[in-house]
């Protein structure tokens, strides 16, 4: 009896459908959080969102597969204070920012019908920063009269690559999603205006979305 219920949830599995073998999508928000100095001085953390698809890779067993996406970040305005060391003048730097990348790379993990099913994956993308940068003389008396300077409000585009890990929770044709990433950027423009030095800042990003599989 034993060895025929053995055999029966064989067949079961066999006979199941194939579905979440295939490609599948997913729909997640993220958090960034600056993980080095460069970054800290110029953005707080920000929350953002993105898609992503995974399609794994045909002869890797459901172990590989492809993956590439778009996402979007808002990193919140910060205020640097800078003062002068004779005359004690101050002045204050509003950096805000937004962040997108277009990225794509591979992922290593079971990709079948097992339930939870973890994951490692390294992925190189095309990272847009949008900067506003202005400066600010405080009138500490009437915040009105206060002097105001834009120095920079521009879009730029860096490479960058990006290392991750998590966990997918497989229901078939849906499931939950999330996991933490590792963010590079080079080639980022400095927030100080033209001829400053270049920052390579670095995020660690939470995220947490639900994926649909692709029918095929």
């Amino acid at each position: 009896m034993r060895r025929a219920g053995w055999m029966v949830l064989a067949l079961a599995l066999a006979a199941t459908p194939a579905l979440a073998v295939g490609p599948r999508a997913g729909l997640y928000v993220s958090r960034m959080d600056p993980s080095d100095r460069s970054a800290r001085d110029y953005a707080r953390p920000g929350w953002g969102g993105g898609l992503d698809v995974s399609w794994p890779v045909e002869g890797s067993g459901g172990l590989a597969s492809v993956i590439g996406g778009l996402e979007f970040s808002s990193l919140f305005s910060t205020v640097k204070e800078f003062r002068d060391g004779q005359t004690g003048l101050r002045v204050e730097q509003h950096t805000d920012q937004y962040y997108g990348r277009l990225f794509v790379g591979g992922e290593l993990g079971p990709h079948g019908r097992g339930f939870l099913e973890p994951y490692a994956n390294l992925a190189v993308g095309l990272v847009l920063y949008g900067i506003s940068t202005k400066v600010v003389i405080p009138d500490d008396f009437n915040r009105e009269n206060s002097i105001n300077q834009l120095l920079r409000d521009q879009n730029e585009a860096a490479f960058g690559w990006a290392a991750g890990t998590g966990v997918h929770l497989n229901f078939g044709r849906w499931g939950v999603d999330g996991g933490v990433r590792f963010l590079k950027q080079y080639g980022v423009p400095q927030q100080l205006g033209d001829g400053a030095e270049t920052i390579h800042p670095a995020y660690l990003q939470g995220r947490l979305g639900v994926t649909f599989a692709i029918p095929r």
